[in-house]
């Protein structure tokens, strides 16, 4: 991994503590990554708090030399009830149908948010966000969505094994089709040299 304009990045696990102390500074990097408009990151945040009370909730950030965030990652054990479950549960049960859910939705942990500020992507930031993640988890899949279409983001999933689990699916009160992808853990191999 090379380092960044901003030094040699750090890797932390933040606690949930951590994580509301530096909401507003990962809301940025989010809104940034994301290209969403400023007024985004208010609607975002008590989402976001909300998720950081779940069970399972674990987070890594990328620290700049001056302790400044310059991505995160987050997620947590996959629930009934969970509005995420509940969307991807009816998308499969009516396109693959029950065996589907039982496979994927059964035991998961649900890679939430990942986002590496613009000026510091394509430096294998993501990935080892990702890995820190999810390694040592007990659960037996991984999951996530992402808007459709061609993405670093993308890159990065398919180059660790993300295989489609649901595509072009339509979340309610959201007009972009997205991808749901998933695999199973742990994830293999070095970062490096990847």
């Amino acid at each position: 991994m090379a380092a960044t304009r901003h030094g040699n990045p750090r890797f932390a696990r933040l606690t949930a503590q951590e994580f509301r102390a530096r909401l507003p500074e990962a809301l940025s990097v989010y809104v940034a990554a994301m290209n969403y408009p400023s007024g985004t990151a208010e609607q975002r945040a008590p989402m976001w708090l909300t998720h950081a009370l779940r069970a399972g909730w674990r987070c890594m950030a990328v620290l700049d030399n001056g302790d400044a965030l310059i991505g995160l990652a987050y997620g947590y054990q996959g629930k009934p009830g969970q509005w995420w479950h509940e969307q991807v549960r009816r998308g499969l049960a009516a396109s693959q149908g029950e065996q589907a859910v039982a496979r994927w939705l059964g035991d998961y942990f649900e890679l939430t948010e990942i986002h590496v500020r613009p000026d510091c992507q394509g430096l294998g930031l993501g990935e080892h966000l990702l890995r820190g993640l999810v390694d040592g988890l007990a659960q037996r899949h991984v999951l996530l969505s992402t808007p459709e279409g061609t993405s670093r983001a993308w890159k990065l999933y398919r180059r660790l094994g993300f295989t489609d689990v649901l595509r072009d699916y339509r979340f309610a009160g959201d007009p972009r089709p997205f991808a749901i992808l998933g695999r199973s853990l742990p994830l293999d191999g070095p970062t490096e040299g990847r």
